[in-house]
């Protein structure tokens, strides 16, 4: 099919068009790879520059996401996590039927940052344990990882596989330091060269940044955690109570 060259629609907006409404309709199912670029250029007998900006619109959007090396792929239907309970990346995913993996990256003892020793109530240069971890849901790449423990606690953990083991279910189960309550901070962020290397995503691509803190009995810091979540893959709900006005 060609776009209407009479429409008042430009060209890739056409195809966009056309392109979104087999999305919708399951023609190109999720984690289905669209045809190549050569195929698109003949079936809507449009230029090549028309179909590249169709495709980074579509990124845009949230539909198709562009894998390295392999192509462009339908993206999966956009994961909506509440933010109501401390949990885990493993719990999340198992509540909403999705199969979480991780990918380790790195694992080591590091001097504090200004950030980590002030959130772990640590003197600044302070040894803590430095884990990196690309967590996955059914596969895709969803958040790159930086996990701090204060070191004692952490050369602990990082004796296990944690390829497989939850780093809180190792904190609770295993190392007698129950989770009571976390402090989250969330914004708007880029993905810079390294989370987006981990994610599979182009540099500049947007990402949630949440910073964690998680405290054990006594309000005592355990784990603190910078989560670089994919944008085009994720949203956060919560649910918030009005404050009783008070009576003048």
């Amino acid at each position: 099919m060609s776009p209407d060259p009479a429409s008042r629609l430009p060209l890739h907006a056409q195809v966009e068009d056309a392109l979104a409404e087999r999305i919708a309709s399951g023609a190109l199912p999720a984690g289905h790879q669209l045809p190549s670029e050569e195929s698109l250029v003949s079936e809507f007998n449009v230029s090549r520059t028309t179909i590249r900006t169709t495709i980074q619109s579509l990124v845009r959007q949230g539909l198709v996401e562009i894998r390295r090396g392999k192509g462009t792929f339908v993206a999966q239907p956009r994961i909506t996590q509440e933010l109501t309970e401390l949990t885990g990346f493993v719990e999340d995913m198992r509540v909403l039927g999705r199969h979480a993996t991780a990918r380790l990256l790195d694992k080591k003892v590091v001097p504090a940052s200004e950030t980590v020793a002030r959130q772990l109530a640590l003197p600044l240069g302070t040894a803590v344990v430095q884990i990196l971890r690309v967590r996955l849901a059914d596969g895709v790449p969803l958040s790159f990882d930086e996990t701090y423990l204060p070191e004692e606690l952490g050369q602990k953990v990082m004796a296990n596989d944690l390829v497989t083991e939850p780093i809180f279910s190792l904190l609770e189960q295993r190392y007698s330091t129950p989770l009571l309550e976390a402090e989250y901070q969330l914004e708007a962020s880029i993905a810079d060269a390294a989370v987006a290397m981990a994610l599979s995503v182009s540099p500049g691509s947007p990402i949630f940044l949440i910073e964690r803190t998680s405290y054990s009995v006594g309000h005592r810091p355990v784990d603190y955690e910078k989560l670089h979540y994919r944008g085009d893959h994720i949203r956060f709900k919560t649910r918030l109570m009005r404050r009783a006005a008070r009576r003048p």
